[in-house]
């Protein structure tokens, strides 16, 4: 007998917005990314055909939307093969069960991400005092209760490969949770990279809302780990990248991409690290 999936008891809609939610691009012939109110989400497919591979599932109550992005890329009825999970935080997992249910599909995380949702672990309260941005201080209303996906949910595989995206490596980049993962592709520097950073102040209100570029640590509200956050970022400056997608703000290229990440491995303190924090 299937054991039920169920959301926290804290799940709800964030009213929350930006500027590019609804707004979807072709990042590359095989990466389509759409954002969803103030997170993004990645389509992996093979061009020319209809399967693909949904990296995050956005925001709470956004399933509809998710589907409806599917089927006008991909065509009516188009299913998903899989879910790959940066991590399970509340606006990466927020559509997760419709969208498991609706395309029977297994999702996978790391390992380290598994207590988070499997209904065994809640994650670390948000902290609203990091900043004195708006969004830091609503953050105590984003859900942190474990989700529970029960057997849909499966550990990503240990050498490194991603489930139906050939090429891409997941690379293990904890700090803003555990288990975090971004995923790259060597041959063209393609980064999927979550929240290990983020091409905006996710802290400021306004700067959410206008998603004023800059390359930014992750979100310090729900970042309970600086150390391996900062050596994360580290690591994934040391690929190169050539063009990123981050959970929040707009995809950035070139070398605005290359320095920005020089920059924020330099000057980490001053530019990631929270003012102040519990």
């Amino acid at each position: 007998m299937k054991k039920n999936m169920n959301y926290g008891d804290d799940y709800k809609f964030i009213p929350a917005t930006s500027v590019q939610s609804g707004v979807s691009q072709e990042i590359l012939p095989d990466l389509y990314a759409h954002t969803i109110q103030i997170a993004n989400i990645v389509f992996y497919s093979i061009p020319g055909s209809n399967d693909f591979v949904l990296i995050d599932a956005g925001m709470p109550k956004s399933a509809e939307e998710i589907i409806a992005v599917a089927e006008n890329r991909f065509g009516e009825n188009a299913k998903a093969k899989a879910i790959i999970l940066t991590h399970g935080h509340f606006d990466h997992v927020g559509a997760i069960i419709e969208l498991v249910e609706h395309w029977q599909v297994p999702v996978f995380a790391h390992a380290l991400e598994l207590p988070y949702l499997t209904g065994e672990q809640d994650y670390p309260e948000p902290d609203p005092s990091v900043d004195s941005g708006l969004v830091a201080k609503m953050s105590p209303m984003f859900p942190n209760e474990a989700i529970d996906l029960g057997e849909f949910v499966q550990e990503l595989q240990s050498d490194g490969t991603v489930p139906f995206m050939e090429g891409f490596k997941w690379i293990h980049t904890p700090g803003h949770t555990p288990g975090h993962v971004s995923l790259f592709r060597e041959r063209d520097g393609a980064l999927i990279a979550g929240d290990a950073f983020v091409t905006v102040k996710q802290e400021s209100l306004y700067k959410v809302f206008t998603q004023e570029k800059e390359v930014n640590g992750p979100p310090q509200y729900l970042t309970p780990d600086w150390d391996a956050a900062f050596e994360s970022v580290k690591k994934l400056a040391a690929l190169k990248p050539s063009i990123a997608v981050t959970g929040h703000g707009v995809p950035m290229s070139g070398a605005e991409l290359t320095n920005g990440l020089e920059k924020l491995v330099e000057q980490f303190q001053q530019i990631a690290l929270p003012k102040n924090a519990k």
